[in-house]
């Protein structure tokens, strides 16, 4: 499914190829989004604050993502069910994988908080190829990785 952690990806570097389900335990394979973007959201946990509101953020922007040819893509180690329940309760509109061993969190480089145990807070954007093409890190301002990945990606696009 993916490499163990070596570095963290850099800007130019292709995203490891991975499938994970999603809410719907359905399988999301990077596979099926060759030629489009994604906006891939590390996040620590389901219904806390921070999160939730970051979540919602992208949900209220999904047109503008949607307009700039990008899929959007939240992950954290929550179960199927957890992530069920958190996308029904705020109506999400975009797939939320489960990646119970942060297997694919580590095959980016992105960093864990709690000894590893729980995803740090970063997004990566790709470019259609899948490559990185932008990176934004902050565990305290959550809603700000939606306006920076949209920005840049429509930047791209004027």
């Amino acid at each position: 499914m993916t490499n163990s952690q070596k570095h963290p990806l850099s800007i130019g570097d292709p995203i490891p190829f991975f499938e994970l389900y999603d809410h719907d335990a359905n399988i999301f394979s990077t596979k099926q989004y060759m030629n489009k973007p994604l906006v891939i959201f590390f996040y620590p946990k389901d219904h806390t604050p921070g999160c939730t509101a970051q979540a919602c953020t992208f949900r209220d922007h999904e047109a503008e993502f949607a307009a700039a040819g990008a899929q959007v893509v939240g992950i954290n180690n929550g179960s199927v069910k957890e992530h069920l329940t958190f996308v029904r309760k705020f109506s999400l509109n975009f797939p939320v994988l489960s990646d119970p061993n942060h297997s694919v969190r580590k095959s980016f480089g992105a960093p864990g908080l709690f000894f590893n145990r729980v995803a740090d807070r970063i997004t990566f954007v790709t470019d259609a190829q899948h490559r990185v093409a932008f990176i934004f890190k902050s565990l305290t301002k959550a809603t700000h990785h939606v306006d920076q990945s949209l920005n840049f990606l429509q930047n791209l696009n004027p």
